[in-house]
């Protein structure tokens, strides 16, 4: 490759590259519009971006800076987030709708410039406005800059997009979440947008992702979970994987015949085709807690692995089919996560060994009076709104106004308060499962209020959380995602923390780093991470019921003591709420 400056076309985007081993920028056009799709005997309106499902891949090297133009053609404002990018000094690129910005009005155009420098990996973007982010949604690919992985370089490498395929319009799906209404499910999962042939009127291979294979090669499957309600178990008939990355982080190499992932996480497994030539199903299977918890219907997709000389229909031989676990089976999911360690690099691998905050932050339901009624009795009737928490606080979401600017501005006041809890209000039994369904006990230990409560921190803080999953009203996992940074993973377990013994299971030599973090159902996880990215950073549960009800928070952290290390004005592409038509509240 020459090292003078040259062009490279690629699909849906224009790289303009200086030279060989230098930095590039990855220019994309994003139209966000609505298209009719059929699935399931029925026409279905959907929301999706340059008329794909999933969206497009924007792919760049590390160290590339990114752009990206979204035109909003839709009748509703949206963002767009970039998932798992560290958005260091550019938090007001982050696309957290009423977090970092605010909508992008239907009719108008907002410019995203930031750089990835420093990752490399399986991230993704998504819409980060209501339900959207069902269809809304593509994967982001960060290559080595050298080319070169700690693993061996596969013959290709594809992003394996697990979604769920909604037959309710989005946005009524997010009208009716917000009143309460919890009985919506969808109809389906997918695989790259496809539903597969179990599902009514399918039953062709068009309806199915495939995958072409030749024998002996070896391929890098880049797994997403874009679902907006459930983990998933996958698996390939005859095959195993070799996990190597998590969240654009490198692991350590780990071999298992099933994988586990939860909405937002990303999973990067080498695959090798060394079966029989021949047809194998791959199987996307969804999990969830057994009763008394709410059931939902179970939601699959199976797509199909084809090797080449396999002949027409596989020469008229059935189809291997993996087994999947039961899907109430939680357990394979927590087992698969605690055999994930990081390939420890050490400029990367410091883990903080001292602490300045510690928080301990559980996770659960709740429930309020609706309105202005204020003697309503819980979980009473209709007079009520059920709840998500952190320590039994809703997150109350604005929408007319960005809590960066705000921040940004000074004029902050009587917006939020600073006082996000450090624990819950009193210790119990956070696991008992005589809590799930309502009773007394669950009546004295769920009083909740809904605020906007965030937390401070000053730059370089390093910060402790342990996750700790409750069974108040149900007895879900919960993936928590926070914006802006990677957290390492000390540790994770079942039952309640305890600190005086769980600590000495801290891993501070390899652990995980994940931006997006599974609390196990009735189970704990703790992080720790140093505040060295100032500016508002959206912590949540990805669950996109849990956001809905409230499960999130936001942590402000402050300027460090010099330019390197502060949060520097709005880009001149930042389109501040008010050019946007929005109004102060």
């Amino acid at each position: 490759m020459a090292a003078s400056s040259f062009f490279v076309a690629v699909v849906g985007a224009v790289v303009v590259a200086l030279a060989a081993a230098e930095a590039a920028t990855v220019e994309h056009t994003f139209v966000v519009h609505e298209m009719n799709a059929t699935h399931l005997c029925n026409t279905t309106k959907i929301y999706v971006v340059n008329g794909q499902l999933p969206g497009p891949t924007v792919d760049v090297a590390e160290g590339d800076t990114v752009v990206v133009h979204v035109v909003n053609k839709l009748p509703h404002g949206l963002t767009i987030h970039w998932h798992g990018v560290r958005q260091i000094r550019s938090c007001w690129a982050d696309g957290a709708g009423f977090v970092t910005e605010c909508p992008i009005p239907p009719g108008r155009r907002h410019t995203y410039r930031f750089n990835v420098t420093g990752q490399v990996g399986t991230l993704w973007w998504h819409a980060h406005i209501t339900c959207l982010r069902a269809t809304i949604n593509g994967a982001f690919i960060i290559r080595p800059r050298d080319g070169n992985y700690p693993f061996p370089t596969p013959a290709k490498d594809l992003p394996v997009i697990i979604g769920e395929w909604w037959q309710l319009d989005l946005i009524e799906l997010d009208k009716r979440m917000l009143d309460g209404n919890f009985d919506d499910n969808p109809l389906s999962a997918t695989i790259n947008g496809k539903l597969g042939d179990l599902s009514n009127c399918s039953g062709t291979v068009e309806e199915s992702f495939v995958l072409d294979v030749v024998r002996g090669q070896t391929y890098l499957l880049r797994l997403i979970n874009t679902a907006l309600f459930s983990e998933y178990y996958y698996r390939v008939a005859g095959h195993t994987f070799t996990v190597v990355g998590a969240d654009g982080n490198y692991l350590t190499p780990y071999k298992t015949d099933m994988l586990t992932i939860a909405p937002g996480e990303t999973i990067d497994v080498l695959m090798v085709a060394d079966a029989p030539p021949g047809y194998y199903h791959m199987m996307a299977l969804a999990n969830q807690p057994p009763l008394p918890d709410l059931q939902i219907p179970v939601f699959t997709s199976r797509g199909l692995i084809r090797y080449a000389g396999a002949g027409a229909d596989n020469n008229g031989l059935p189809v291997p089919m993996p087994v999947m676990p039961h899907q109430h089976n939680t357990m394979p999911s927590y087992y698969f996560r605690k055999n994930l360690t990081a390939l420890a690099l050490p400029e990367r691998h410091r883990v903080p060994m001292h602490v300045d905050e510690r928080l301990f932050v559980t996770l659960g339901l709740g429930s309020i009076c609706r309105g202005t009624n204020k003697t309503c009795q819980r979980r009473r009737g209709p007079e009520t709104i059920v709840v998500a928490t952190m320590n039994n606080v809703s997150f109350h979401h604005h929408n007319t106004t960005s809590l960066l600017e705000r921040y940004y501005d000074g004029t902050s006041e009587g917006l939020y308060t600073e006082d996000f809890p450090d624990r819950p209000p009193r210790p119990y039994n956070y696991t008992n499962r005589e809590l799930i369904p309502p009773g007394p006990l669950e009546e004295v230990l769920e009083p909740t209020f809904k605020a906007t409560k965030l937390r401070r921190f000053k730059y370089n803080t390093s910060v402790e959380i342990v996750f700790q999953s409750t069974t108040l009203l149900q007895s879900d996992s919960n993936p928590m995602h926070l914006h802006g940074y990677d957290v390492f993973v000390l540790a994770q377990g079942l039952g309640n923390f305890n600190p005086k013994v769980d600590v000495s299971s801290f891993n501070y030599h390899n652990p995980q780093l994940r931006n997006t973090v599974q609390v196990p159902r009735g189970g704990w996880a703790a992080i720790r991470f140093v505040t060295d990215n100032p500016g508002m950073w959206y912590l949540h549960c990805h669950f996109e019921f849990h956001i809905i009800m409230g499960m999130a928070t936001a942590f402000i952290v402050e300027d460090g003591p010099t330019p390197e290390t502060s949060l520097p004005p709005p880009p001149p592409e930042f389109k501040r709420c008010a050019a946007n038509g929005f109004s102060q509240p």
